[in-house]
């Protein structure tokens, strides 16, 4: 397992930090900000402040990392009602990226409750208060989702923040989604920073309905899921473009698959590459030089 040396201090747009992964060659966040994005990819289309106003959240995060969603989602959630209660499950493979944030004071201009909430989350994975409960599971996430499932958890909002498909395939497959989406509530959103076909096609087959966010610092949008017979309205809030459908029907959106829940990354690429190399749908190319005029 890593250890905090190969995790590179980034700082970003917004002046919040992140951190660079040797192991997956990726930021943790985009330049744009770690802080904004937390709000505005996961926190705000997820919608947690206004269910806050019942006077309970329930929240599950994929790949916690440094911690970012889950603070930005308590903030949201405590500015709107100071006494909303508040149950969090983190899920993380690697515990020395929390601990890490904290010891490098990444979230120094924070609050003095959230900097200990997350310092107790990092260092002890779990944290009660008379307002919040938040556990931190560490481990791979395809089985603790698992876990979670059987426990009968089902979250109002779903952070779903793994590092790109291409880099961490395992997170991102039909099968991983489903167990995901089973511990949904059915009123809930899921938001994730992924446009890509591939993932949006692993959140149908799941029986959500999709839309599309606002692009936060990157040119691509993001993506949010619910389910059809919830409250919420994604199709008419989050409308995915003609272009977007399009992509759908493309070799793209062939999904990434794992049927065991255990394959190696290498193993899922090549699985989802044979399968578009034998496919008839259209290739990706030409649907990009039809709409963004690209060969």
């Amino acid at each position: 397992m890593s250890d905090t040396n190969n995790f590179t201090l980034q700082s970003t747009k917004d002046g919040s930090f992140t951190f660079f992964s040797q192991e997956f060659n990726e930021a943790f966040h985009s330049n744009y900000g770690a802080k904004q994005e937390s709000y505005l990819k996961f926190a705000v289309p997820t919608q947690v402040q206004k269910v806050a106003k019942k006077g309970i959240v329930k929240i599950l995060d994929i790949c916690y990392g440094l911690g970012y969603n889950t603070a930005a989602a308590l903030e949201v959630i405590w500015q709107e009602n100071p006494t909303c209660i508040v149950e969090v499950i983190g899920l993380e493979i690697n515990p020395e990226v929390p601990k890490a944030a904290m010891s490098q004071d990444i979230f120094n201009d924070w609050d003095d409750e959230y900097r200990t909430i997350l310092n107790e989350l990092a260092f002890k994975h779990y944290c009660q208060t008379n307002r919040l409960q938040a556990k931190l599971l560490i481990g791979d996430a395809r089985k603790l989702i698992q876990e979670v499932g059987k426990s009968g958890f089902l979250a109002d909002a779903i952070f779903l923040d793994p590092f790109s498909p291409p880099h961490c395939p395992q997170l991102w497959t039909v099968e991983f989604i489903q167990k995901l989406t089973q511990c949904l509530h059915r009123d809930g959103l899921l938001a994730t920073y992924s446009c890509a076909a591939a993932v949006r096609t692993a959140l149908l087959a799941a029986k959500l309905v999709i839309g599309s966010t606002a692009p936060v610092g990157r040119r691509t949008p993001g993506t949010i899921g619910a389910y059809p017979d919830g409250v919420n309205d994604i199709t008419g809030i989050y409308p995915l473009s003609v272009a977007e459908k399009e992509h759908l029907q493309t070799r793209a959106a062939i999904p990434y698959r794992d049927p065991s829940l255990s394959d190696t990354g290498e193993l899922i690429l090549s699985r989802r590459r044979q399968e578009q190399e034998t496919s008839s749908l259209e290739t990706t190319s030409k649907w990009r030089k039809r709409w963004l005029g690209k060969g």
